[in-house]
């Protein structure tokens, strides 16, 4: 077996990704500190053609360096936009037809693993704060919240992580509903 080069990989260019179909999935970043995880979560958007990345609060937006260091770029590809009140747009989503859905621990949260992808619904995914989460408010005025299991010994995971973890599992219920 042998590495493919990039070359080989036969990936989009910048004006490619902006006119190709996108995945109908908004990316909401309420209030995130770190600026490496912000690029990550840019990287994981153009990897999976993500149609919007919406940075809330104190979420920093590019150019920064230290954004642009994890994202390798995808700052230029991915659609993105400023918002100062999280709870503003969630509400202005939802008016637009969007299905809210925080990724947080919560009452009646819905396991990520016995989430159900609807036909025809376009999602808008929640991450919150490293260390406070998703705000109590927007919470409340999500459609549902979501909640990826752990096993192990500490409570929450990295939100880059998180946000590859929850974009993997809804795009391959999405692949495997289509004939």
């Amino acid at each position: 077996m042998r590495k493919l080069r990039n070359e080989e990989l036969e990936r989009l260019d910048v004006a490619a990704f902006k006119t190709a179909e996108k995945t109908p999935l908004i990316l909401i970043l309420d209030n995130i500190r770190s600026l490496n995880n912000i690029g990550s979560v840019f990287r994981t958007a153009d990897a999976f053609l993500i149609e919007k990345i919406y940075l809330c609060g104190i979420t920093a937006t590019p150019p920064h360096k230290d954004i642009r260091k994890t994202a390798l770029g995808a700052t230029d590809s991915v659609c993105w936009e400023y918002r100062k009140d999280t709870l503003q747009l969630v509400d202005e989503l939802k008016n637009e037809g969007y299905r809210v859905v925080a990724v947080e621990q919560a009452e009646n949260a819905k396991m990520l693993h016995q989430f159900t992808v609807a036909d025809k619904v376009k999602y808008a995914l929640v991450f919150g704060n490293e260390v406070k989460g998703v705000s109590q408010e927007v919470v409340s005025a999500s459609d549902q919240v979501l909640e990826i299991p752990q096993y192990g010994t500490k409570h929450s995971l990295n939100i880059a992580v998180s946000v590859g973890i929850v974009i993997w599992d809804l795009l391959s219920k999405v692949k495997n509903k289509r004939p």
